[in-house]
């Protein structure tokens, strides 16, 4: 950890509360208080102890979303791909100087030491003879700080691995010089934080603050995680825990069944900020109204996600697009059309919603830009938009994601399964996007589910780790030989066929040379062969016997070509070189984290 990180953080929490950060909705983050306060003054109401968690719902992560969380999430899981934009995370070349890096892992440790200081001070503050307090509001807050704190070890855990643990603001002042601690001790403690956190929240919650069904959620998907862990170094693929797996699937149906949640009908309304804080969200970032210029509180994303084609803020976007892969998946499943339009832009689709006061908007270009996140102009928006800042939550978790932890703890360690709790759980999804249900699915599948479902909702990659430190074969088979991470240069690169599919010619990176050809000159694409680059004339399809195989065409392109391989050397993300300078522990093996117990 970097010095800077422990100094004051006694007044980080105040300091964020003293200025409350608003949102959109009617009453979350809606005052800033007029005055001052004290530690020792400020737990002095009920309403105060819920106005201090609210930080943790935006102030403490913003350094993750501004710009991190796509790459780490999305471009790492080839969810897309930009020359441009975050390339340095899909090529896999970030190093402990990249900034991105280095802001994502202070605002984790923001996080947790703002949810230290909340779990502290409460315990020395919230008097229990205060007319004005009560213990179910003083254990709501231990709760949600809790559950925070368990989120952002998660995120460090799947993203770095190894990482320091601390509870105790004070100590880690006093001892800023700390040891990593093992990742088994990292998920151990997630675990408890969210166990803790389920005991702690109330049956239900209000005011957007999350229920116990919340933390039991995210504790079915750590605990998940934790059946088949393998700290570093196995190079096999192992075996869950069934008791385990058994737990997660319990847990899953007390979400599912409280009640309190169910799947939105459209999955594209998802992503419109007049469906924010909707029945499927369990848990997200909740960000400020971008009206109100708190820069450090607001969702910044979309300054990288839009362009001047689909709003009217200044956006400097549109260098992000499909990957391969995820054009290769809607060519599997044309009919997945719902959620091929949430995801990217492709050519004739019409959206009405944006640029709804000209009657609405039409993708007129032959490409695959990323949608997700394009909220579209200030209009769109009723006026809650700026150039950087968008009104949309960040989701943490919704319960698509618990149907599809039910049905991968209820696969297990199967190689298939058509268990038809199983089913009900992983067609869930599919089922709410117009697609025939399965009658079995194998781990692949459940793979390609997940990835269209969350596609450039900034998860995959970490789904994609704890899968990983399960069957680190598997996986590595998957990432380096049935991952084609190619990206399309022009905007002619993407046409929509009569029959939905869709055609595509592309470049690799480390590649000096435009799309493939043959020795003719012929352009080859997916699924044909065009008479050159500049002519898309087809000289031959796959049903005069031409053959694509794309593995082939990038190995023979020799020197020119650099292929990404993935290993355990890059799996996980190089620690902030600052951190590593100053601490030497980052150099020395883990150790288990003392639990008390």
């Amino acid at each position: 950890m970097k010095y800077m990180n422990y100094h004051n953080v006694k007044i980080a929490l105040l300091s964020v509360v003293a200025t409350l950060f608003l949102s959109c909705s009617d009453e979350f983050l809606d005052r800033t208080p007029t005055h001052s306060y004290t530690a020792d003054t400020y737990y002095s109401s009920d309403e105060a102890i819920i106005k201090g968690t609210e930080p943790l719902y935006n102030y403490a992560w913003h350094g993750f979303n501004e710009r991190a969380i796509l790459g780490m999430g999305s471009f790492r899981a080839n969810d897309a791909w930009s020359p441009y934009l975050s390339g340095e995370y899909a090529r896999f070349t970030i190093t402990g100087l990249t900034s991105d890096l280095v802001s994502a892992w202070s605002s984790l440790y923001m996080v947790v030491t703002m949810a230290n200081q909340l779990i502290n001070d409460l315990d020395k503050y919230a008097k229990e003879d205060n007319p004005n307090v009560t213990q179910a509001v003083v254990n709501q807050a231990k709760g949600e700080a809790m559950l925070m704190r368990g989120c952002a070890y998660f995120y460090l855990l799947r993203g770095w691995g190894e990482v320091i643990l601390f509870e105790d603001n004070d100590d880690a002042v006093k001892n800023p010089v700390r040891p990593l601690c093992k990742e088994s001790s990292v998920l151990k403690f997630v675990v408890r934080d969210f166990e803790r956190a389920s005991n702690l929240l109330p049956e239900r919650g209000s005011n957007n603050h999350p229920s116990r069904y919340v933390a039991k959620a995210l504790l079915a998907k750590a605990l998940l995680a934790q059946s088949g862990w393998q700290d570093g170094g196995s190079n096999k693929d192992g075996m869950r825990d069934e008791a385990t797996l058994s737990r997660v699937v319990s847990l899953c149906d007390e979400v599912i069944n409280c009640g309190q949640y169910k799947l939105l009908d459209d999955y594209e309304n998802l992503f419109r900020p007049q469906f924010n804080d909707n029945e499927e969200t369990l848990l997200a970032m909740r960000w400020a109204d971008p009206l109100l210029g708190e820069y450090a509180s607001n969702n910044n994303l979309i300054s990288d996600l839009a362009w001047s084609d689909v709003t009217d803020i200044n956006a400097w976007g549109g260098s992000l697009h499909a990957s391969v892969d995820m054009l290769d998946y809607y060519n599997e499943e044309p009919k997945d059309s719902f959620r091929l339009r949430a995801n990217f832009f492709t050519p004739g689709r019409y959206y009405s919603y944006i640029w709804s006061e000209k009657g609405g908007y039409t993708y007129n270009v032959n490409w695959c830009q990323g949608k997700k996140g394009v909220v579209g102009t200030k209009a769109d928006c009723d006026g809650h938009l700026d150039q950087q800042a968008s009104p949309l939550n960040t989701y943490i978790l919704r319960l698509a994601d618990v149907y599809l932890t039910k049905a991968e703890a209820l696969l297990g360690n199967n190689e298939s399964t058509s268990n038809p709790e199983a089913l009900a759980a992983f067609n869930a999804t599919r089922i709410r996007a117009k697609l025939d249900p399965k009658t079995s699915f194998t781990f692949e599948e459940l793979i390609r589910e997940r990835r269209i479902e969350f596609c450039l909702e900034y998860c995959n990659w970490f789904d994609m780790v704890t899968w990983y430190r399960w069957k680190p074969q598997t996986m590595l088979n998957f990432f380096n030989h049935k991952q084609h991470r190619a990206f399309m240069l022009n905007s002619g690169d993407v046409v929509v066929n009569p029959d939905k599919t869709l055609s595509y010619r592309c470049i690799f990176p480390g590649s000096n040379n435009w799309y493939f050809n043959d020795d003719e000159g012929h352009c080859l694409w997916n699924d044909r062969m065009t008479v050159s680059n500049d002519d898309n004339t087809t000289v031959m399809t796959k049903a005069d016997g031409y053959t694509y195989d794309v593995d082939a065409l990038a190995a023979a392109k020799g020197a020119d070509y650099q292929p990404i391989v993935l290993s355990e050397a890059n799996i996980f993300m190089p620690y902030p070189e600052a951190d590593v300078i100053q601490n030497s522990n980052f150099n020395q093996p883990a150790v288990d984290y003392d639990f008390g117990e």
